[in-house]
């Protein structure tokens, strides 16, 4: 597997492309906002001569789902997410107009829904969606076993977790999601958060102070 980063958009929000040497790609938490991170991300897909296979988000968080309409008219594939984050989409415009960008953005209807424990496969590696609710009633994370890899969107970050102090927040369920879905992975498990830097499972169990 091979994982290339993107930081899109004023929320400084990491968008991850993961592909093999089929060329299948699946793209997570597409966050483009500009014209120039949408050329970008446009760019890199090209030149490496990617077949988009899907689209997948992690929360329907505004800073989450941002380029999920560009990536739908470029690559030909809807965004997949949980159902509990759906009524994300219906507010990503009032939300962003909050934020002075309303005029940049539409919503992207999901493809079909994703579940705890379902299995995506994108080449020769396989994601499987874990179910982690607590920033968001719909959060997923997105596993490979094979090559060790976490997507934990807003779940987990470096020496900290996701905030619940937004609509569908919920703190102890977040930090139950944590115990019991992601610090059972293994040690060397390397955690690619929504925005940050990377970590590791074995690094959080032992310096977070959340957890």
């Amino acid at each position: 597997m091979q994982i290339k980063s993107f930081i899109f958009n004023p929320f400084m929000e990491n968008t991850y492309v993961v592909f093999d040497e089929t060329r299948q790609a699946a793209i997570i938490d597409c966050g483009c906002l500009y014209k120039a991170e949408e050329k970008k991300l446009q760019q890199f897909i090209d030149d490496n001569k990617l077949t988009v296979k899907y689209l997948l988000n992690t929360h329907l968080h505004l800073d989450h789902q941002f380029g999920n309409y560009f990536a739908t008219q470029t690559f030909g594939v809807l965004p997949l997410a949980h159902k509990d984050d759906e009524s994300g989409i219906a507010q990503l415009q009032m939300q962003a107009m909050m934020f002075g960008v309303g005029d940049k953005v539409k919503g992207q209807k999901l493809g079909s829904y994703l579940t705890d424990n379902e299995e995506i496969k994108v080449g020769n590696f396989t994601l499987k969606a874990l179910h982690v609710p607590g920033h968001s009633q719909g959060h997923l994370c997105f596993y490979c076993e094979k090559e060790k890899v976490l997507f934990a969107g807003d779940v987990l970050f470096e020496g900290s977790i996701g905030r619940t102090d937004l609509p569908g927040g919920n703190f102890e369920q977040l930090i139950d999601g944590i115990n019991k879905k992601l610090l059972v992975l293994p040690d060397d498990t390397v955690v690619y958060s929504g925005h940050g830097g990377k970590t590791t499972i074995g690094k959080e169990k032992l310096h977070n102070p959340f957890l």
